[in-house]
């Protein structure tokens, strides 16, 4: 069991991808730890490392360098990562967790060979971080190092024959250039690229059943199938769950191995849906719960708001009022405006009809009988 180990902390996080990923360094450094328990960790990183790793793991990498939990070589340092790391395991006699051979270093650091100096590791899908003690492999490098008994440097690959030829003539149009409407080049172009599908996690119908069974909010038992990068992947019955982090706890883990085993039989409660790709998300009830409690709060209208709506009711409510008001109000002036025009009209009928009796009694019989409602009228008639 070795005491102390030195990480190559670039080749690790480089592990089977293009660019260098400190999510999967942490997560194998912790693997490493829980494998050989009581050995001390030291975790080295060239100097280009936090340049060369995602935006959003930038502000964590240059809090561990600050926390002395990442170290980098000094600036200007001959042989960058691997002389610094070969130079620590030399001096505390230290085993290196590494994937690279180190060939260029052979011919001086000879102990590379020895039992126990050099661990290799991979991660195994549905199994984790598996490591084994290794050799380094010999190669060129290597054997001009063993020669020499010092470092060399590495051997840059030969260009072919091929490379050194002219370029070749086009035969054909460089890309984006302008199509022609001929019918002869229209055959001749390329098909087009089938277009991209989108993995699905789930068959349509068990999804559909799942979905119509378990609203958002219900409780259901499952069980950790894989750690995927920023989670775990479980399987409830047919259907497969992913429980992100940020539904694991609060604050969110810095990683999934924390809480969960594989195998594990746990509650989880779904916080959520995703059509498009069919998935189902869960999460620890207790973090679920107050996410949704979160959501409602900022879904709730303010108190401007309502203020706002009490306003344009009370308005809407005050205009019909001011117009049957204004209504009642000119209903009397009509009916004292006709009353007032009908009354000269009577009196006028009244002053005509005086004469007309004087002339002749049957006449003034006639026209006096529809005015017995009117007295004045009357009385002028039986003095006459």
């Amino acid at each position: 069991m070795p005491k102390l180990i030195v990480v190559d902390g670039s080749n690790i996080a480089t592990e089977g991808r293009s660019e260098p990923s400190l999510a999967q360094l942490q997560d194998a450094v912790m693997a490493l730890m829980e494998e050989y328990k009581g050995a001390k960790v030291s975790v080295v990183v060239d100097a280009t490392f936090g340049h060369r790793i995602s935006k959003k793991e930038r502000a964590e990498f240059d809090h561990a360098i600050a926390n002395n939990e990442l170290v980098a070589p000094p600036a200007g340092a001959v042989g960058r990562g691997d002389a610094f790391i070969l130079a620590i395991a030399d001096k505390s006699g230290a085993s290196i967790f590494s994937n690279d051979s180190f060939q260029e270093f052979h011919g001086k650091y000879k102990w590379l060979f020895e039992d126990g100096r050099l661990i290799g590791g991979k991660a195994v899908p549905h199994v984790g971080w598996v490591f084994v003690e290794r050799l380094p492999v010999r190669g060129p490098t290597s054997r001009r190092s063993v020669k020499s008994g010092a470092v060399v440097p590495k051997e840059l690959p030969k260009a072919s024959p091929e490379a050194s030829k002219p370029m070749p003539v086009p035969k054909g149009p460089p890309p984006g250039a302008r199509k022609s409407a001929r019918p002869a080049a229209r055959a001749s172009a390329p098909a087009a690229a089938p277009a991209r599908t989108t993995a699905m996690a789930n068959d349509v119908m068990p999804y559909l059943s799942f979905v119509e069974k378990h609203p958002v909010g219900t409780k259901v038992k499952a069980v950790v199938d894989t750690y995927a990068a920023n989670g775990i992947t479980v399987k409830v019955g047919d259907i497969s769950g992913y429980v992100s982090l940020r539904n694991m706890a609060t604050p969110p883990p810095r990683s999934a191995r924390d809480l969960f085993k594989l195998g594990d039989t746990v509650a989880l409660m779904v916080s959520g849906y995703t059509p498009s790709r069919r998935s189902v998300d869960l999460g620890v009830p207790d973090v679920v719960t107050a996410n949704l409690k979160v959501v409602d709060k900022k879904a709730a209208p303010t108190k401007s708001a309502k203020k706002a709506t009490a306003t344009k009711a009370a308005a809407a409510k005050a205009a019909p009022a001011k117009k049957v008001v204004a209504k009642k109000a000119a209903a009397p002036a009509k009916k004292v405006v006709a009353k007032k025009a009908a009354a000269p009209a009577k009196k006028a009928a009244v002053k005509k009809a005086v004469p007309a009796k004087a002339v002749a009694k049957k006449v003034v019989a006639k026209k006096a009988a529809p005015a017995k409602k009117a007295t004045p009228a009357k009385k002028p008639a039986k003095k006459a």
